[in-house]
């Protein structure tokens, strides 16, 4: 299988992600993202250990809320993963040009995002391997810059470079803090071994920043952060955006409960929530109304549009 680079997408410390080909007989063309560890990284066998084990986990999670990934290879050892490409923008871009054109994102629609990354979750909190074992799969980085918003209006949860699961490498639970501080759930702040719920913490997170543009946990430092997450008093999130009503108030308390066990007990659960809320009364979002939306909201960039892609951990 051959794969020609077009052009660089994104890159971090350990990583770069690009535009990709592809090649197949008979002119056969299919665009790609290719995220490649970097060849320093890949000397390092902790480093190409993780990047496999990602590759190997992600392989069989195939959920349209989901980035699919579709081979893994190596080139003179360095090693690469094909994933699906995602024509669109992430969701940090998204509440970012929201703040820069001093607009709100509509309630529904903030809700909606979320209620796609729940049904992503829920579909990799449940996954078993082929002998029936569940695969007790934590993600462990939902965050803004790890969803992904398709033009088409697609949601797609990605990265899950420091996933948590069953025979997985990267696994320090009790020693290391694994996630980005602004997006931990509480128990993940305090070192603590971590199950599904505390993908749902950072869901709540998510929600509460769209809904009102600014994460309400962030602090000047790390430690800040992790305190403010641990013990800061939930507000009435009702009187701090006109269209937040008491149930939707009420959701966000609960998938921002300290304590996991008043939290939604699975994605499944506050998936179910969210969307009672958003069609109970009849017609409610869809993919098509958030395509709609934001190529609106780009709309004098045009055809030009940038497409970024975030490259995690790798």
């Amino acid at each position: 299988m051959q794969y020609e680079l077009v052009r660089k997408i994104a890159e971090g410390g350990m990583g770069i992600v690009y535009e990709g080909r592809q090649l197949g007989t008979d002119d056969f063309r299919k665009v790609v993202a290719i995220k490649a560890i970097r060849e320093e990284f890949s000397a390092i066998e902790e480093f190409r250990a993780n990047f496999i084990g990602e590759a190997r986990l992600v392989a069989d999670l195939i959920h349209t809320n989901i980035v699919q990934t579709y081979h893994l290879g190596s080139i003179d050892g360095q090693y690469f993963m094909v994933m699906e490409y995602v024509n669109g923008i992430n969701t940090e871009e998204f509440i970012s040009r929201h703040i820069e054109s001093n607009q709100m994102i509509p309630v529904e629609l903030a809700v909606f995002i979320v209620s796609r990354i729940c049904r992503g979750l829920a579909y990799a909190h449940s996954k078993r391997d082929v002998y029936g074992r569940p695969l007790g799969i934590v993600h462990r980085d939902v965050g803004p810059k790890n969803i992904m918003l398709a033009y088409e209006g697609d949601v797609k949860l990605t990265d899950f470079g420091i996933a948590k699961a069953l025979d997985l490498m990267y696994n320090e639970e009790g020693e290391v803090i694994a996630g980005k501080d602004e997006y931990l759930s509480p128990e993940q702040a305090r070192k603590e071994v971590t199950d599904a719920r505390a993908d749902i913490f950072p869901c709540g997170i998510v929600l509460a920043e769209l809904l009102l543009g600014y994460n309400i946990f962030e602090g000047e430092i790390p430690e800040d952060t992790r305190h403010k997450i641990q013990y800061l008093n939930l507000p009435d999130f009702s009187r701090m955006r006109e269209g937040i009503d008491g149930k939707l108030n009420e959701i966000l308390h609960r998938c921002l409960a300290r304590d996991r066990e008043e939290r939604y007990q699975s994605a499944s659960e506050m998936l179910t929530a969210l969307e009672v809320y958003l069609y109970s009364d009849g017609y409610g979002p869809t993919n098509e109304k958030l395509s709609v939306y934001i190529k609106d909201l780009y709309s004098d960039e045009g055809s030009s549009a940038s497409t970024r892609w975030h490259i995690g951990k790798v």
